[in-house]
């Protein structure tokens, strides 16, 4: 007999195979293996069992639970269930937004400098005949669906600011925490005409307003498009700067390009 019933050689399973020596049992650490390995082929994901789990949502635990059919793992699928549950229901009361909100320049310090001190707030200046600033609402949007727990806004320029020149339109105006974080003026400080929401979402990450991204570079979500997604990671990178010290960004600055 060997001194190991449990380990995992051939000479093992031929015994087992024969009833000579009981079935392997099954330890807590084990199972989680399971759960990778479940979750590796079912999902395509390389993280380790806790990761993937903290970012599945309750109808993906609820599929892992009937899929794998061991008594342990009820104990572990609840947990985490529970522990989802309530991060769903905390996102839940932030995702109050999801579309942008055009305002009026009375509305700014209600609606802009008031309301960031509890959420994120990214302003768009605009001028409707501008195509860059099309293209910028056109984004905007896209960013507003897929990040619901930020406040998206936009103003025309002159109305905010007097005088303002369309030459500086867009603008975007990046507030956090009662925060002047950044102050972006003209489609080529945002990356030039090509701008992509994709590239714009990063440039969000980088300043902190969003935590993930989320989005490829068709401005779908990651897993819409699975070639797109991996033609993302070879993607090149835009020409947008973020100024760590917040404010507008100057060519002086210590900055660091996407």
């Amino acid at each position: 007999m060997p001194d190991d019933w449990n380990a995992d050689t051939e000479w093992n399973d031929i015994l087992r195979a024969k009833g000579i020596i009981p079935e392997k049992e099954f330890t807590e650490e084990d199972i989680v293996e399971l759960i990778d390995e479940t979750m590796e082929k079912k999902y395509g994901l390389t993280a380790g069992g806790e990761k993937i789990l903290e970012h599945c949502d309750l109808d993906e635990l609820k599929e892992l639970e009937d899929e794998i059919d061991l008594d342990e793992d009820d104990r572990i699928l609840q947990q985490y269930k529970v522990q989802r549950m309530a991060e769903l229901q905390q996102l839940a009361k932030k995702e109050v937004f999801g579309t942008v909100t055009q305002i009026s320049k009375p509305d700014w310090q209600v609606e802009v400098t008031d309301a960031s001190k509890d959420v994120p707030v990214v302003v768009l200046l605009f001028q409707n005949s501008l195509p860059s600033c099309k293209l910028l609402l056109a984004h905007f949007d896209t960013l507003a669906r897929n990040h619901r727990a930020v406040k998206f806004l936009k103003i025309v320029g002159d109305q905010c600011i007097p005088n303002y020149p369309d030459k500086n339109c867009p603008t975007v105006i990046i507030y956090k925490d009662s925060d002047l974080r950044a102050n972006l003026v003209g489609i080529q400080s945002l990356g030039g005409i090509n701008v992509k929401a994709y590239d714009l979402e990063r440039m969000l990450v980088g300043y902190g307003v969003v935590e993930k991204a989320v989005l490829n570079v068709k401005g779908l979500r990651k897993g819409e498009d699975e070639d797109q997604d991996d033609e993302d990671e070879r993607a090149p990178v835009s020409g947008i700067r973020i100024s760590r010290t917040g404010g507008q960004s100057r060519k002086d600055d210590d900055d660091e390009w996407f």
